[in-house]
């Protein structure tokens, strides 16, 4: 049965034979044009709709395929429209992402493995690393991967999605060029705590280092001199908005 509040080509895409979880290769754009009864033009216009979403790739030479399904690539999509609308749009956003994070976090950090609390540790150490270096450097790939490690076993696409999206925000409006050391100190401080009691098992105290983490976020300094030490780069201007 075809919903009428989506188009014939995602109808299509809904109602194919395939797991919701599995690739499924479609036909020509003419034969599926035949098959549903409109344009070339029209489908390549539902088509690119789909594709916005994440949920086709089309390439020349594997041609038409279903992906398996994502909910990041909609909501990044008018995520970032919002926030090309008002800056202040990432602020609402990422407030929506610091109650979503704490609300399945007793839920998410019960469900990681073995493995997962070893990549846990094994980011810290990283990060330090980083942050001890002569040539200091900005650990934003290991803070990312961090927070999405905790949260990755949760069988929820609406959750994953929307902390999924919040990364990518976060490198749209530069929060990953530039921060104060001391800041950065801190905040590494917390994820020691978060993943030390996660690997006790004390999900409590992991809690605890999680919310206070997020307040320290929005005290996240303006960048500065500071700031240009490290990546090596120049002094940071002046922003416009103290954000986390």
């Amino acid at each position: 049965m075809n919903n009428p509040h989506l188009n014939e080509f995602l109808n299509l895409l809904a109602n194919g034979r395939a797991e919701a979880s599995d690739e499924l290769r479609l036909p020509s754009l003419n034969e599926l044009s035949n098959e549903l009864g409109i344009s070339v033009a029209r489908l390549r216009e539902q088509m690119e709709v789909a594709r916005a979403m994440g949920l086709v790739d089309v390439k020349p030479r594997t041609g038409i395929r279903r992906l398996p399904y994502r909910f990041e690539p909609a909501v990044y999509q008018s995520l970032a429209y919002a926030m090309q609308l008002d800056r202040i749009y990432f602020d609402a956003y990422a407030d929506l992402r610091n109650h979503v994070e704490a609300s399945y976090w007793y839920e998410a950090v019960e469900r990681l493995t073995k493995e997962d609390l070893q990549e846990l540790q094994s980011l810290v150490d990283s990060a330090w690393q980083k942050l001890h270096a002569e040539q200091v450097h900005i650990p934003h790939d290991e803070h990312r991967r961090l927070h999405l490690t905790i949260f990755r076993r949760l069988d929820n696409p609406f959750v994953t999605g929307i902390l999924e999206a919040y990364w990518q925000a976060y490198e749209a409006v530069g929060l990953n060029v530039y921060a104060g050391y001391e800041y950065l100190q801190k905040v590494w401080e917390y994820h020691q705590r978060m993943v030390d009691a996660i690997c006790t098992g004390d999900f409590e105290a992991g809690y605890q280092a999680l919310v206070e983490h997020k307040d320290l976020l929005y005290h996240r300094p303006h960048p500065s001199a500071e700031a240009g030490r490290l990546n090596g780069q120049p002094d940071a201007p002046s922003s416009r908005r103290n954000t986390p």
